[in-house]
């Protein structure tokens, strides 16, 4: 395999772990903060489960998307790789785009 594969597989498994609506709420949501936000704030903004956002969390911690740090008994969290959240916007505005029924720009290239 050469690296151009490998990069490929770590592509597809980020995409992976992008699948999940719930991820991407959290990394909408702590795009926005100003600064690390505690879990129990991102329970309380997005209504679910305190659970479900650590599993979440530790997924795209996993995968360097968020980062966390301890502050006594207390975690808190922030956006570790901003960019994946504007690549997630061209996704949506994809989808925005196809419920239209707009056609594509032209390719630019």
């Amino acid at each position: 395999m050469d690296n151009n594969d490998k990069l490929i597989d770590e592509v597809a498994k980020i995409y992976k772990v992008l699948s999940n609506a719930t991820r991407i709420k959290i990394l909408y949501f702590l795009r926005y903060q100003e600064n690390d936000v505690q879990v129990n704030e991102i329970v309380k903004q997005l209504n679910i489960a305190q659970p479900i956002i650590s599993k979440q969390l530790g997924i795209l911690r996993r995968y360097q998307l968020v980062r966390n740090q301890k502050k006594g008994n207390q975690v808190f969290y922030i956006l570790d790789d901003p960019h994946v959240v504007e690549m997630i916007d061209d996704m949506l505005n994809h989808v925005k785009h196809e419920i239209k029924g707009l056609p594509h720009p032209k390719n630019l290239y």
